[in-house]
């Protein structure tokens, strides 16, 4: 009876929160698509050589570089110290999300590290769980699923930190390299400014949702399973 209650208050929270953050997806996807803006900034270099400038920037030139135009996923891995460039599409937004990042690969390694094995071994817990759960093999179960909050919990306040950090500095590092390479009139470069502030005003909030959905998905399937077994 206990899980059915947890599964309401979960349910109820996550589609208080959607409303409270606002959460549109389609109209994110149409602020990143502006084809007068792609043409405002598609004489900048090749998105390499704009993640090598933001580096010597930032005094971090030792991180390695890879792109690959067929995948859809820009991201800085930890474990290698590299940053993978995916298929940007020339969009105007490329600018912002190589800034974005660049600023991952400067932030303190020993919350990224952190993040990268505990958000590894929180899913393993889950999985773990609901294993065990399924087999029967669980007997207390709402102290596991306590242990779930706890570590959804630190996987959130950590995870958000790092991502809200980089999405606020990257339009500032950004607008530092728009200035300095001066391919774009100080007008151009305050109409991308703006669209940048615009985009990260939704994209701020949709991360966060995100980030707790992951958490709040997980407690769902999880009450679902000790409901049935």
């Amino acid at each position: 009876m206990e899980f059915i209650v947890l599964l309401i208050i979960v349910i109820i929270i996550y589609f208080i929160l959607k409303v409270i953050f606002d959460v549109n997806i389609r109209k994110l996807k149409e602020f990143g698509e502006d084809k007068q803006l792609d043409e405002l900034t598609e004489n900048y270099p090749k998105n390499i050589d704009i993640c090598k400038y933001y580096l010597k920037i930032l005094k971090n030139e030792d991180v390695k570089i890879e792109e690959d135009e067929k995948s859809n996923s820009t991201l800085y891995l930890v474990m290698g110290n590299k940053i993978f460039l995916g298929n940007l599409k020339n969009s105007y937004t490329r600018i912002q999300t190589i800034a974005h990042e660049c600023l991952h690969s400067i932030q303190s390694k020993k919350m990224l590290w952190f993040n990268f094995i505990f958000s590894n071994l929180y899913l393993l817990y889950f999985v773990l769980i609901c294993i065990l759960s399924i087999f029967n093999v669980i007997k207390y179960k709402m102290l596991y699923y306590s242990i779930l909050i706890l570590l959804g919990l630190v996987f959130y306040s950590v995870r958000v930190y790092l991502e809200n950090d980089a999405m606020i500095k990257a339009r500032f590092l950004a607008k530092q390299y728009m200035e300095e390479v001066n391919i774009s009139s100080k007008k151009d470069i305050d109409i991308i400014l703006n669209k940048y502030d615009e985009l990260n005003n939704i994209g701020i909030k949709i991360t966060n949702f995100q980030l707790l959905s992951n958490v709040f998905i997980k407690l769902f399937i999880l009450a679902i399973i000790f409901i049935i077994f």
